[in-house]
């Protein structure tokens, strides 16, 4: 009933709260806000609260039952009467008891109830913070795209900007008589191509900038932007995944959450052998009545003389349940047993992901070496072939073949910068850090 309402609060709750997109959004905002509206996080908080509330009734089943009840009977013939004689004649009976009831002992049901639902209340919790690390990451991965895409856009820019140059000094050597018109419509026709990578890679940054505002759960995401950090490359050395998935298996929450069931099914084998054991109970109450027949005593006499109490002791033994005992814990403990592939399940893929992490930013660190190498020679080609185009040592084409080689590796550079810069932030997440750009 609780997690209803708390589902029916969320579902009328005003969305009032709309972003402020004046300034630009840092990654720890666009997480803060992912984690605050996301729906898979509401669902896993609501979760949470639902095995609150059971492990609260757990708990209160130490407490006895007590309960209340009033009856109303007409008789007609021959019936006992308020002497308890049988009279014959038509008579009707009130009566009022309150009745209590506590287990004493049940095989250990009740504390190993109560220890499996906690269980469950801390694996829900765990569950809660992996969705919220699931958002962190899918926030940090169309963050830094949108980072690389601004990057390119540059890249793009400078190239649009050169073959700009280079049209107006062909149409300056053209009227003098030292360009020819087909030299400058293939300059023309480079430039307009370098144009139109322009336009394409400012709407892949409008693109990724819509990707992160849904992720966002943004209702509109005009003039939404982000916070172009100034990115610094690491070169210190990765530990070994090893050591990695080590840290990771103590601070992980998924891991954490399926060893947390596994103990649960360990209770729940408990509690199904507990059945085996013989339930004793203590049990009480308070009664009294009022015959309409019994004609000599009044209403408030009767209830008096007719009150009676009784307390008792209640045994009871299991001889023959037709198996369902037997196979209960068998099923407990096919649940138990099932529980430890998952786990082992999870930590195999933890280890797949980690050494995929790793194996993607050594790669990458490798790639960003050997990429600023190519960026510096393609660089240096690029000003000698400038340089000889301008004296008319060299033609148009290879001008812009070196060009587009030099476009080419100041893209390869920034993609490798980029995906390291992700990878090693990710490692560290595994490790229990922060995603941090």
């Amino acid at each position: 009933m609780k997690a209803l309402l708390i589902a029916l609060a969320l579902g009328m709750a005003p969305t009032d709260s709309l972003p402020d997109l004046s300034h630009p959004w840092n990654l720890q905002e666009c997480i803060d806000w992912a984690l605050e509206k996301n729906l898979t996080v509401a669902a896993a908080e609501i979760t949470v609260k639902t095995w609150e509330v059971d492990n609260n009734t757990a708990r209160m089943r130490w407490l006895p039952g007590v309960s209340a009840s009033a009856s109303e009977n007409v008789n007609f013939g021959r019936g006992i009467g308020g002497n308890n004689t049988y009279e014959r004649g038509n008579s009707a009976t009130t009566g009022f008891s309150v009745g209590a009831n506590m287990t004493l002992f049940d095989g250990l049901a009740t504390p190993r109830n109560m220890e499996y639902s906690r269980l469950n209340l801390e694996a829900a919790t765990k569950d809660l913070q992996k969705a919220r690390d699931d958002i962190r990451v899918k926030v940090a991965q169309a963050y830094v795209q949108i980072l690389y895409n601004y990057e390119l856009h540059e890249v793009a820019q400078h190239q649009l900007s050169i073959d700009s140059l280079q049209v107006v000094r062909l149409q300056g050597l053209l009227e003098n008589g030292k360009a020819s018109a087909a030299e400058l419509s293939q300059q023309k026709a480079t430039e307009a191509q370098s144009r139109l990578t322009v336009v394409q890679q400012a709407g892949n940054i409008r693109a990724s900038l819509l990707d992160l505002a849904q992720l966002l759960e943004f209702h509109s995401w005009e003039g939404f932007s982000i916070v172009r950090p100034k990115v610094t490359f690491s070169d210190r050395m990765l530990p070994d995944p090893d050591d990695i998935y080590a840290e990771a298996l103590g601070v992980r929450p998924l891991i954490r959450a399926e060893e947390l069931r596994l103990k649960g099914t360990e209770k729940q084998i408990q509690i199904a052998k507990a059945a085996y054991f013989p339930t004793l109970s203590l049990n009480g109450g308070l009664g009294t009545n009022y015959y309409t027949s019994f004609k000599t005593t009044g209403f408030w006499n009767q209830l008096g003389n007719n009150f009676s109490q009784y307390v008792g002791l209640t045994l009871s033994v299991p001889i023959f349940s037709r198996f369902t005992i037997r196979n209960g814990v068998r099923t407990a403990k096919l649940r138990h047993g099932s529980q430890e592939i998952r786990l082992q399940q999870a930590k195999n893929n933890l280890y797949k992901e980690i050494q995929q992490a790793w194996n993607a930013a050594v790669t990458a660190r490798a790639k960003h070496e050997s990429t600023l190498q190519a960026t510096a020679a393609a660089q240096d080609a690029f000003e000698l072939t400038k340089a000889k185009y301008e004296n008319g040592k060299a033609t148009n084409t290879e001008f812009n073949e070196a060009l587009s080689r030099l476009v080419k590796a100041q893209s390869n550079a920034l993609q490798a910068t980029y995906e390291c810069l992700y990878q090693t932030s990710l490692l560290e997440f595994y490790r229990g850090g922060r995603l941090e750009l």
